[in-house]
C-alpha cells in the first residue's frame, strides 16, 4: 500500500520491450527509493505498483510491466529519460500523509487545462464517465501517483489544485495540456459501490 506521498522524481534510464512488444522491463534511476530496497519489494511508478526485480547497486533498480499494465496506464508514453514519481511501499508504523492508494490504476486521464495561480496551478483533468462516478468534490484521487484533492467535479472531468511543494517535487509541476496522467479512484468509493450492489441497494 501506497499514500500518495511522492518521494523523488526518478528518471527512466531504459526500456526493454519483450514478447513482441507486448510487456517490457524498466530500469529506473531513484537513489532514494533504492537505499532500502531489496528485491521483490514494491515501489509505485508514477501510480503504477511495481516490484522490484533487479538492484545493480548503482542507485536504479529493474521492473517488469505486464501487458495488462501497458494498456490500463499511460506507462506505456514513457521513453529514455523521462521523469516518474516514486514512493516505496508505507511501512508498519510509517507516517500516513495521503490516502488509500494501492498502485493498482485505474484507467488514463488526460490534462485539459491549467491556470497558473500566484503560488499554485488549477488543473483540469478528463476521465472517462464510468471513472468520474468514483470522483467526489472534496475527496481523494491519485494522479501519477500523487494524493490530490479534487476540487470539483463533472460527468466526464475533475479539477485539482497543486500546491507549491506538488509543482516542485512531482512530474505534475512541468505536464503541458494534452499528457496522460494515471488516475487511481478512491477504492473505498469502488468497494462502497460494491457492497451496496450486491446487496441488491444499487441495480
Amino acid at each position: 500500500m501506497f499514500t500518495g506521498i511522492v518521494e523523488e522524481i526518478g528518471t527512466v534510464e531504459a526500456i526493454e520491450h519483450r514478447g513482441e512488444g507486448l510487456d517490457a522491463r524498466l530500469q529506473v534511476r531513484g537513489p532514494l527509493v533504492v537505499s532500502d530496497a531489496r528485491l521483490g519489494d514494491s515501489i509505485s511508478v508514477s501510480g503504477v505498483c511495481l516490484t522490484v526485480t533487479e538492484l545493480p547497486g548503482d542507485g536504479t533498480f529493474s521492473a517488469d510491466v505486464m501487458p495488462e499494465t501497458l494498456r490500463r496506464s499511460a506507462l506505456e508514453d514513457v521513453g529514455v529519460t523521462s521523469p516518474v514519481n516514486l514512493e516505496r511501499a508505507l511501512p508498519v508504523g510509517g507516517r500516513y500523509g495521503g490516502h488509500v492508494v494501492q498502485g493498482h490504476v485505474d484507467g488514463v486521464g488526460t490534462i485539459l487545462s491549467r491556470s497558473p495561480g500566484p503560488r499554485w496551478d488549477d488543473v483540469e483533468i478528463g476521465l472517462a464517465p464510468e471513472l468520474a462516478r468514483y470522483v467526489a468534490e472534496k475527496g481523494s484521487i491519485a494522479v501519477s501517483g500523487i494524493s490530490l484533492t479534487v476540487t470539483h467535479v463533472t460527468d466526464d472531468s475533475f479539477g485539482v489544485s497543486l500546491i507549491p511543494t506538488t509543482l516542485e517535487a512531482t512530474t505534475l509541476g512541468t505536464l503541458a495540456p494534452g499528457a496522460r496522467v494515471n488516475l487511481e479512484v478512491d477504492v473505498l468509493a469502488k468497494y462502497t459501490e460494491r457492497l451496496l450492489s450486491t446487496a441488491g441497494v444499487l441495480r
